[in-house]
């Protein structure tokens, strides 16, 4: 997705990520500069409850390895 910066410096962020996102007029957002990348965050209110499960996968982190640490072993003639 391309947007364009105005006169000013500002950008319009596509209703469909405003929706998305849940931004709202008055929300403040970062900007964070990854080396040669941007990136626009939302400043979380609560960010340990709003961010728990962000990252839920359908396997276990910790079982997946635990299971590579075995297999490895197992190469290995342990």
């Amino acid at each position: 997705m391309t947007i364009k910066l105005s006169q000013k410096g500002w950008l319009v962020i596509p209703a469909e990520l405003r929706k998305k996102y849940g931004l709202k007029p008055g929300t403040e957002v970062h900007v964070v500069d990854y080396g040669g990348v941007l990136a626009i965050v939302p400043e979380f209110k609560y960010p340990v409850r709003q961010g728990a499960g962000i990252l839920k996968a359908e396997d276990s982190l910790t079982q997946m390895i635990v299971d590579e640490h075995r297999q490895e072993r197992q190469r290995e003639g342990h």
